[in-house]
């Protein structure tokens, strides 16, 4: 009876060994810029925690954030040590943290575009020159510190009409986040608005009601985007070699369901290097000093 006992025991220990294992390691935080309201934001990045958690080895738990703002301070604070950023935001956490590096981006990161839409009533339609006849109008960015949703399409406003926003339009506001620059514009509230083209596909591909009441009126030539930026010290944190297996995972990464959640077809190799277009820019109109 002894000798089972031990058996059973020894038995248990084995199975229990990489439960234990996986406790003692110290836990990945990621967070994502909340460019959506927090409810997509839980179902979207949720699965992609436990993909990371399983081809990392270590315990990966998402952390919602309620600001561009705050996703960036929540690195520069060591809360998370991986996330999903902007190309503005992106920058800002990578001089908060010297040493961090940009993993990966999508496909689509280097080439990417906002969208310039108006509320179906104001009468404006799309065309591929800037347009001159939204002035006077009201008009909303997203968050204050967006690549998409505000850096690039003040950095055009001003290239085009020789205007700060505040001068060009009647009223200038921020909405926050993408979804709801498109909402307010669909709703009237603001007359024009800039943001995130792939948040105006999927309300196009989804019938949403917001995209039957706005339509897009110009699309900015493209400029780097998104990235996934790791802490500079992850690999004294999760041990040598940790910051090359993160980019690996994410550059496997090619399940359809995991990969609509940021929504890109795939991710690809990035470098710091990639994103000092955004910097230049941001520097340019006075978002960094």
């Amino acid at each position: 009876m002894h000798r089972a006992l031990r058996g059973a025991l020894l038995a248990a220990s084995v199975l229990l060994a990489p439960a234990v294992a996986l406790a003692q390691t110290p836990t990945l935080y990621f967070s994502a810029i909340p460019d959506d309201d927090e409810t997509r934001l839980m179902e979207r990045f949720g699965n992609v925690a436990a993909y990371l958690s399983e081809e990392l080895g270590v315990p990966v738990e998402y952390v919602p954030v309620k600001s561009y703002a705050a996703s960036v301070t929540a690195f520069r604070n060591n809360q998370i040590q991986l996330a999903w950023f902007g190309g503005l935001s992106g920058v800002q956490a990578r001089l908060a943290v010297p040493g961090s590096l940009a993993l990966v981006q999508g496909d689509e990161d280097m080439e990417f575009v906002s969208y310039f839409i108006a509320n179906t009533e104001t009468g404006l339609e799309e065309s591929d020159e800037f347009p001159l006849d939204a002035q006077g109008l009201s008009f909303t960015f997203g968050a204050s510190t967006s690549t998409s949703g505000r850096l690039f399409p003040d950095f055009y406003i001003r290239e085009e009409t020789g205007k700060t926003p505040e001068e060009f339009f009647s009223r200038v506001g921020f909405s926050g986040d993408h979804g709801q620059t498109l909402r307010l514009v669909a709703s009237g509230a603001y007359q024009v608005g800039a943001l995130n083209y792939t948040v105006y596909d999927t309300a196009v591909a989804e019938g949403a009601p917001e995209a039957e009441t706005t339509r897009i009126i110009w699309k900015t030539p493209p400029y780097p985007d998104y990235n996934f930026t790791i802490r500079g010290d992850a690999d004294e944190t999760f041990g040598e070699g940790f910051t090359e297996r993160v980019r690996e995972a994410l550059l496997s990464l090619d399940d359809p369901d995991l990969l609509a959640s940021f929504p890109r077809a795939r991710f690809v190799p990035a470098s710091n290097e990639d994103y000092a277009p955004i910097e230049e820019t941001a520097r340019q109109i006075g978002v960094l000093d």
